[in-house]
């Protein structure tokens, strides 16, 4: 990305992350749900979102489909407009953090090097990458949004799975089967990573 803006100086807040995540009791963190279109990361992101506010957390989902209803609604889905997409979210998403906020980013991310690129934005823990696998078959069974009929038929460029590659992250924070999981199973998982990592105390 080249830089355009010039005499500008990174403002420091008085209240700062360590202060939010104190208030707030429980650290903050990135949780990145990356799969195929189909896979189940919407639901499976606002599902822990669900959980973690009745557990008093404090979180924000940014999705796919509502970022680009705004601060990416200039980007099309080239390989180029894909990166500057993640790029954006990435920085949206290290803002949350620095609230002390748990931002879920749900997300087909279908570029290791996007998704390493945004892990690179913040500290060592603070990026959590959870795989939504799911096989090709059964997301274009279920076609939620009907694109994958809309891809084979050309309709759609460049569409993940079937134009356009999807890169399996190869060292993911936690996999999510959601072929074999159901959404409570799903969600439990997520929840006993956070705690694993201490984003959580062991008692939540």
């Amino acid at each position: 990305m080249i830089v355009k803006s010039s005499n500008v100086i990174w403002h420091h807040a008085v209240i700062k992350r360590e202060h939010w995540e104190h208030r707030n009791g429980h650290r903050s963190c990135i949780l990145w749900f990356t799969g195929l279109s189909g896979a189940g990361k919407s639901t499976l992101a606002h599902a822990v979102q669900e959980a973690l506010f009745e557990l008093g957390v404090r979180t924000y989902v940014l999705d796919g489909d509502n970022m680009r209803h705004g601060l990416c609604g200039d980007l099309g889905f080239s390989r180029e407009d894909r990166a500057e997409n993640i790029r954006r979210i990435g920085e949206a998403a290290k803002l949350f953090v620095d609230a002390g906020l748990v931002a879920m980013t749900a997300f087909i991310s279908p570029f290791r090097a996007d998704r390493e690129r945004v892990r690179g934005l913040v500290m060592h823990g603070d990026f959590l990458e959870i795989y939504c696998r799911c096989p090709l078959e059964l997301c274009e069974e279920r076609d939620v949004k009907g694109l994958y009929k809309r891809a084979r038929a050309g309709e759609v460029k460049e569409f993940t799975g079937i134009s356009s590659p999807y890169e399996e992250p190869t060292s993911p924070d936690l996999v999510v089967d959601t072929s074999v999981l159901n959404l409570g199973e799903s969600v439990a998982a997520v929840l006993s990573l956070l705690r694993e990592r201490g984003i959580l105390q062991a008692t939540d």
